[in-house]
């Protein structure tokens, strides 16, 4: 059974103990770009229901008090501190207020509320994503425990009312890819040396060479710094999905001295797709790593351990700090 499937049971047990009787039933997921097509439950009663593909992967919630829809970009969170990533939309669309106040609760099993008094506060800022057509919140939370976890947005819709909204997700002990200290997985991907031409290796349009130098196995053997995208430009369609390559090939141009700079496509057979996915093949590198979600982003240090790690699109800002702090800026 794979991670997320098993933390999506654990999630709708918890939330079937939670619920009361009268609870409504399940939502239908949140339309791209615009609000919800059904009317769903007030924070009080907090659900998910996947769909699709997209949405088995990120939880979508929707809040009907409030006309407030959450999807959440990184449900794969354990023990310990995480970044917390999620999009959040009313019936005006994508909600851009630069900060809101996040409040963290912990649900212990067959409890009806969080209980009382907030475990952690912190501020979720808004990335704007490029061409400004998406955008993510993001924060840092501690959870010092497994089980069912709510994170309470205070945000103010796109009509000015200010309004507070709910989300649940279950916490394991460890998360599902590498967590940070972690050893990065030394995974033999494919380089410019392996291919007649890069477009076996990329489903982008303009493939910066520099992403496909050294292999990841080769990057670690070396004792070098790594930073690795896992995610497929071509097929980058979701509210959480970013051009991610892009903004790595920007970086590697820069920041080039200081660490090796990677991708590796979702699919392993990206020159045969052509726009359609059945033809596809995932890359059995994602499962070395434990990735099941689309977007990926990691830092490993010279010593081959994961330093930071972003679910989801990661913005310039975010990730350009990261590799400063951890890497240096000479």
């Amino acid at each position: 059974m794979s991670r997320m499937l098993a933390v999506t049971l654990v999630l709708a047990a918890l939330l079937a103990g939670c619920a009361d009787s009268d609870a409504p039933p399940p939502r239908s997921p949140l339309d791209e770009g615009g609000a919800s097509s059904a009317a769903g439950a007030g924070s009080a009663n907090l659900a998910q229901e996947p769909r699709s593909a997209f949405f088995a992967m990120y939880p979508h919630y929707e809040d009907a008090a409030t006309g407030i829809d959450v999807v959440l970009g990184s449900p794969d969170v354990g023990v310990g501190r995480h970044r917390v990533a999620f999009v959040l939309s009313d019936a005006q669309g994508l909600i851009r207020e630069p900060t809101v106040r996040v409040t963290s609760y912990f649900r212990p099993q067959g409890a009806t509320e969080a209980r009382s008094g907030p475990v952690e506060q912190a501020t979720a800022t808004f990335f704007e994503f490029p061409f400004g057509v998406r955008g993510i919140y993001s924060a840092a939370l501690t959870f010092d425990q497994a089980g069912l976890w709510e994170v309470e947005a205070q945000v103010t819709r796109n009509d000015g009312v200010a309004v507070a909204t709910r989300f649940a997700f279950a916490v394991p002990e460890q998360t599902g890819a590498p967590d940070v200290d972690d050893p990065a997985p030394r995974s033999e991907s494919r380089t410019a040396s392996d291919v007649g031409s890069l477009a076996e290796l990329t489903t982008g349009h303009e493939p910066v060479p520099a992403l496909y130098e050294h292999s990841i196995a080769e990057t670690l053997d070396a004792g070098r710094a790594l930073v690795v995208v896992f995610a497929s430009p071509a097929f980058c369609t979701n509210a959480l999905c970013g051009p991610q390559v892009e903004l790595l090939g920007e970086l590697s141009a820069i920041y080039g001295e200081l660490a090796d700079f990677t991708h590796v496509d979702l699919y392993e057979n990206p020159h045969e797709i052509q726009g359609d996915l059945d033809r596809a093949r995932r890359t059995p590198i994602l499962e070395q790593w434990g990735l099941e979600t689309d977007e990926w982003t990691f830092i490993v240090d010279r010593q081959g351990d994961v330093a930071a790690r972003f679910e989801a699109y990661v913005t310039r800002a975010e990730l350009e700090a990261a590799i400063v702090a951890i890497l240096g800026s000479d």
